[in-house]
This record gives C-alpha cells, structure tokens and sequence, in this order.
C-alpha cells in the first residue's frame, strides 16, 4: 500500500458542487481509500435557484448508482430535449438548439451538407428542427425515454433534466453520507497554511473546531475562500467578450399550459430571460448586464414578463465571468462557482463541475502533489472553459439586432480567434469542426449559427455525391420518419405523471 497516498478530503462548502464532489468521491474511491469530510454551514445560502443540464448529467448519475427514475420524483425533475431561443437572431425569430443529431450522415457524408444544398440560403431558423426529433418533440411538447425500435430515432434520444437544485444537493447528501462522508456544520473563520509551502493544512469554524485534510475542495462559490482568499490565485475576466454580470431569479406557479420539455431563453433589451419547467413550479431569471441597464429596469422586465404568479421574492445575484488563473493550486482544487462562472445560457454549470471531479479522479494525487498532474488538469480545464466560452460568445456576436446599445456592443465587438476561424470555415461552406473533444459538438454550432442567419456562401462540394433529385427525396423521407417517430410520443406532462411523477402530482 502506498505510503503516501491522500489520508483526508475536506469539501468546503455544500451545494450542488459540494455534494456531487462528495457523492463521485465516496463512490469511485472504494475500500475506505481515504477519510471524506464536507463543511457547510446554514447560515450561508447556496446560488442554485433550479438547474437546467445537458445530457452529460445522466452519466455522471448512472456512474453513482442512481436510479433515474427515484431521482426524478424526488428532485421534481422534468425532461429536457434541448434550449429554444428566441429573439436572439432577430426579434421575431426563434430556433431550438437540440440534444442529439440533425438528420442522418449519407454516403459518407454530414447531414448539414445536404441540407444547405438542398435548402440554399433562403430559410427561416427553425428549418432544422424538422430534421430533429428533439426539437419537434420539444414543439409539440412530447417526451419520452429511448425504446428498443431498432433503426428508428425512438431509439436514440438524447435527453438531460430540469429540476430543483437544492433537493438535487440534498439527494445526493444522502447518498454520500450513506457511503461514509461526514458533513461539518460550521463557518469557516481562517484558513491556515504551512508558512513555507504555502499549502493549506487546516481551516478554523466558529465554533472553534479545527479541520485537518491532506487535499481541499473548494465550493465556497463565488468567495473561493482557499483557492482565492487563502492562495490568491488571481482570475481571467472574460467580462469583455461577455458583458452580463447581474441576475434576478423568481420562482413562479407551474400554471396550466404543455409542460414543455425544453429551456426557453428569450433575448432582452440589455440581456436575456430563462425559464425552466419543474414539476411543480417554474423556475424564472433574467441575466442582465449592469452597463447598459438599471437594476430596477431589469427587475421590471423580468417581472412584467412572467406567465403565472410569483412563488417567492426576487432573488439578485452579482458575478464576473471568467475563471481562476489556475483550477487546481498546491493542494487546493477549486470546483463549481469557485472555480470560475460561464453564464447558464447553455446550460453548462452542473457539467463542469462533473468534468472537474472526473478530471480530478483521473489524476488523483498524492500527498507528493506531483506537479506535472496539476499543470495537466488546469491546461484542460482551461481548455474546456474557453471553448465553452467561445460558443457562448457566438450567441451575442452573431446577430442582427440593432436596437439597443448592448446588442449593438457585442455584434461589433472584437471576438477570440478560434471562434472568429470558427465562423469563416462555416461562412464559406458550412464546414464545422470539433477540436480536442471540445464540449459542444457539429450539431451544436451548426444549431445555433444557422439559427442565427449565419448563412454559407456555398454548401459543401462533397454533397454533390447525390444528384438533387436524390438529395431532394432522401431528405424528405428523413423528414417523414422524424415527423412520424415525434407522432410516437406522448406528451411530455403525461409520461411524467405516469412514470415518474414526485409526490405533488403534475396538473395535466
């Protein structure tokens, strides 16, 4: 046994980060591999104010053992076939970028390029989502798990989750703790580090207790008490490329409408609003830039944009997006909120902080803290963060709304150069390409530029394997199947109450 190895993790600070840190560790490091303690305290609330996720987070739940439908019931989870944006492109307009595949590759070569030969350039945005099982499901608001059906897209969809961040944390609390972790209830007052390494070995409560660890977590937010308070590690500000740094959050009443199984994220004056479907209320917020709007007109928009009544007062919060200088410093590694803020418009929050932990496992330390280790895990991580934050950008920069001065701002704004070499390969002929495993594939640029008036000058030369006319009536069968595979479905409200409804029953 190796001498050396971690004796003690403390997780500092709870949460969803907090929780799904503790609940992968005490999973995967089995055989009582080393001591888990996590330390919160209830004095200090958590940001979550609902989640929306991508479909990673189903792997990351199977991983732990957790059965998916007790999950649902239990966190009030809904379904999500991907994100509808609206007005982003232009007022009016509204596309949904969705989980899962356009079409189908032929001979060799990608759907997109066929459906740019066969549709030229003259197209609303929402053309592709005849294409996309997902995005018409999430239209006629229908839903419903993968079946065995063979070669049909029943079998292949790609789905991910809508539910209450804080009954998510606490379901995996009990997880954890059922495998060992013990959480500490208590504020910290002082991080104490060796004076000659400067790495941290313990942290001081309130109360006056006194915590020990070989390895800290830190998700302690926005704060980042360790790897910024105590470590001073310094922060990347992207704000520039991404100028909202302000939002409000309000829970509402479900109401009586489809329960749709998407996000909806609809464009504002100086921002934009989401909204995200529990099974038992709705989660609202608007994300705003402070530049160009007040906090009271932004509270107003939000507020006078709502479809059922307030559950709860408005909720603000203040954030700068970027990233710590270095995610993993001495023997502290920063996770969720600490680590950096890329804003919820794709929904990427709970993701990194699953990749965070995954990564942290991959490269598990021991008390040696073997720096080679630790400059691999920041240069992916940091990888990870700004390709993240060059598809983000891509929403802004790629518009044609004038009519504001913060729409005006990031459609003239000088843009990272991958994403700027990004848009040049797809303006001239529709060409996507996906880099070192970057987390948003083809689908998904080719989703959100095409449905953002990002019009190729020509198709792909490589789509000429198919005559038009056999181009023509593959395409239309493809639409045909889709068509009759969403007709399949249930509705979305309707499979939940029948499958995996929480305890307060849906209102179909």
């Amino acid at each position: 046994m190796q001498i050396n190895r971690i004796r003690k993790v403390l997780i500092v600070g709870g949460g969803s980060a907090g929780w799904m840190t503790a609940a992968a560790l005490s999973k995967l490091l089995k055989n009582d591999y080393c001591e888990i303690q996590l330390v919160e305290s209830e004095q200090i609330g958590t940001v979550g104010v609902g989640e929306a996720t991508i479909p990673q987070i189903g792997t990351f739940n199977r991983t732990l053992g957790i059965d998916e439908t007790d999950f649902i019931r239990k966190t009030r989870a809904t379904f999500k076939l991907g994100i509808e944006f609206q007005d982003w492109g232009r007022l009016g307009d509204s596309y949904i970028h969705p989980f899962g595949p356009y079409g189908l590759d032929m001979d060799g070569v990608s759907f997109h390029a066929f459906f740019l030969k066969h549709h030229g350039k003259d197209y609303a945005p929402e053309t592709t989502e005849q294409y996309s099982l997902q995005a018409l499901a999430a239209r006629q608001a229908k839903f419903m798990r993968p079946v065995n059906a063979g070669n049909s897209p029943l079998s292949k969809i790609a789905y991910a989750f809508h539910f209450d961040a804080t009954l998510y944390a606490a379901y995996l609390r009990a997880e954890s703790e059922n495998r060992g972790v013990e959480r500490v209830e208590g504020k910290v007052t002082n991080v104490n580090q060796n004076p000659e390494t400067g790495f941290v070995t313990s942290i001081d409560l309130e109360d006056g207790q006194n915590l020990e660890a070989d390895l800290f977590i830190d998700c302690t937010g926005f704060r980042g008490l360790l790897i910024e308070g105590a470590l001073e590690t310094g922060y990347n500000d992207w704000s520039h490329w991404l100028p909202v740094d302000r939002a409000i959050a309000v829970p509402t009443e479900r109401g009586e409408g489809p329960l749709v199984p998407h996000t909806k994220s609809i464009a504002r004056e100086a921002g934009w609003q989401w909204r995200i479907p529990l099974q038992h209320r709705t989660g609202n917020g608007h994300v705003y830039s402070s530049d160009f709007v007040s906090d009271e007109q932004a509270h107003d928009t939000l507020m006078n944009n709502l479809d059922t009544k307030p559950t709860a007062e408005p909720r603000s919060l203040r954030f700068r997006t970027g990233h710590r200088k270095k995610f993993w410093n001495k023997n502290v590694v920063a996770l969720g909120l600490s680590a950096g803020f890329l804003e919820p418009l794709e929904s990427t929050s709970i993701h990194l902080v699953q990749s965070g932990v995954g990564r942290l496992l991959q490269m598990f330390p021991d008390r040696e803290f073997n720096q080679a280790d630790i400059d691999r895990y920041n240069r992916i991580t940091t990888f990870e963060f700004e390709r993240i934050r060059d598809f983000l950008i891509l929403h802004y920069h790629a518009t044609e709304r004038d009519d504001s001065e913060f729409w005006n701002y990031v459609r003239n704004m000088e843009i990272p150069d991958y994403l700027a070499d990004k848009i040049r390969l797809f303006r001239s002929y529709g060409r996507i390409f996906r880099e070192n495993d970057e987390l948003f594939n083809d689908t998904s640029w080719f989703s959100v530029m095409i449905g953002q008036r990002i019009r190729p000058e020509a198709y792909d030369p490589v789509a000429d394997v198919q005559s038009p006319a056999e181009t023509a009536e593959r395409i239309a069968n493809i639409r045909s199947v889709i068509e009759t595979s969403a007709g399949h479905m249930p509705q979305h409200a309707d499979y939940i109450a029948q499958n995996c409804a929480a305890d307060d029953p849906i209102k179909v």
